[in-house]
């Protein structure tokens, strides 16, 4: 048994399978379509049309007169009849005030309307093909050019792996001399010689470490972050933090405060890369700091991880550039006479520590007031 719906326009039974009403003749799909449309009208602008194609077509009058259906006087005539009637309080469509003006008859006007329809439905699925098409054109695009950075960061992530494998070969010749002239195995040396050669160990303490982090960046870009991870007492971490800063921070005019909560309990992470973290942190603090300043060293912790914050009284970096500190290879100062020196490897290197701990490094700062760095470690597992 097939079941029965009501048509929209006359409101008789009529059944789902037929294309028109047997009643009032009106075309079910569209009737019903002009229901949904004028339900969706403002109830005041609505209220009096009765149910029309025209509805769902613009620019009726002048669609007439492109076609030459009607003259453009004539028109002019129905639409001031049309605003006539409006004004009176009489809602009226165009097409309605063309018939009953007998300016035009039924079967032209609806003729009109549904070549109209047609053509807009043309338009729209031909506005929706362009726009598929164009849309597989912008993500093929898209695909190609992320193939290409992808591409492009594994050259430079090779490079710098290979450069600095190159690097530390002639580094190890210089380590070895330099051990036997500190030594004096190859003969006493004079006062001049041993302060020449303190400069060159320092030198070469410097570009070792330059290169260890360039190796280290590199396995980093590649995914490779092998994490051998312990229990640390952050208390003894401090201290040889602060030991290590102490020279650069007396050459600075710094001082290095430390606050650390009685009882802090140890955390979990590798010792190695988390001091290497903070030392760069800390160094950094110092050398963008003023004479007079300090870099203070603070940690507060909850039932799940102690937070690791260091905060500087220094020159500050600008809100805009906040997120422009951890690019690599990235100096804010990037001018061949800017007063900093550097890589620009150290935050960005720090940042991918961190993020291999299941953390991130937050940054706020003041120009000419400070900056403040915190993130998060997890408490051993034995303390929970």
């Amino acid at each position: 048994m097939t079941s029965s719906i009501s048509c929209p326009n006359c409101n008789q039974q009529a059944s789902p399978s037929d294309q028109k009403c047997a009643h009032c003749g009106v075309d079910l799909a569209l009737a019903a379509i002009l229901v949904e449309s004028s339900l969706s009208l403002d109830p005041q602008t609505s209220a009096g049309f009765s149910l029309s194609p025209e509805i769902l077509v613009p620019r009726l009058g002048d669609y007439l007169v492109e076609k030459e259906l009607l003259g453009r006087e004539k028109l002019d005539k129905a639409l001031n009849y049309q605003k006539e009637q409006i004004k009176e309080g009489k809602s009226l469509l165009l097409g309605q005030a063309l018939i009953k003006l007998k300016l035009i008859d039924r079967e032209m006007l609806d003729r009109a309307v549904t070549e109209q329809i047609l053509e807009l439905q043309e338009a729209l699925r031909q506005s929706n093909k362009h726009l598929e098409q164009r849309v597989q054109e912008r993500t093929s695009e898209l695909q190609d050019a992320l193939y290409k950075i992808t591409e492009l960061n594994q050259l430079k992530s090779n490079f710098v792996s290979n450069i600095s494998h190159e690097l530390r070969t002639p580094l190890a010749h210089m380590i070895g001399y330099l051990d036997l002239l500190t030594t004096e195995a190859l003969g006493s040396l004079s006062h001049q010689q041993k302060d020449a050669l303190n400069i060159l160990n320092s030198s070469y303490s410097r570009l070792q470490e330059l290169i260890d982090n360039l190796l280290t960046f590199s396995l980093a870009s590649q995914g490779r972050m092998d994490l051998q991870l312990i229990p640390i007492s952050l208390e003894n971490l401090t201290k040889v933090i602060v030991s290590q800063s102490q020279t650069k921070a007396l050459e600075a005019k710094v001082d290095i405060v430390t606050n650390l909560p009685k009882d802090l309990p140890k955390i979990q992470a590798d010792q190695n890369k988390i001091t290497w973290v903070l030392l760069q942190l800390v160094e950094n603090a110092i050398k963008f700091n003023q004479p007079g300043g300090k870099v203070n060293i603070s940690a507060i912790p909850d039932s799940l991880k102690v937070a690791i914050t260091i905060t500087d009284t220094g020159i500050g970096i600008q809100e805009a550039k906040l997120d422009e500190i951890f690019e690599s290879f990235h100096q804010l100062d990037g001018s061949p006479s800017r007063k900093y020196g550097g890589t620009g490897l150290g935050l960005a290197l720090a940042q991918r520590i961190i993020d291999a701990h299941g953390s991130s490094i937050d940054v706020t700062s003041k120009v000419g007031e400070g900056t403040r760095f915190t993130f998060s470690l997890p408490v051993d597992e034995v303390q929970k």
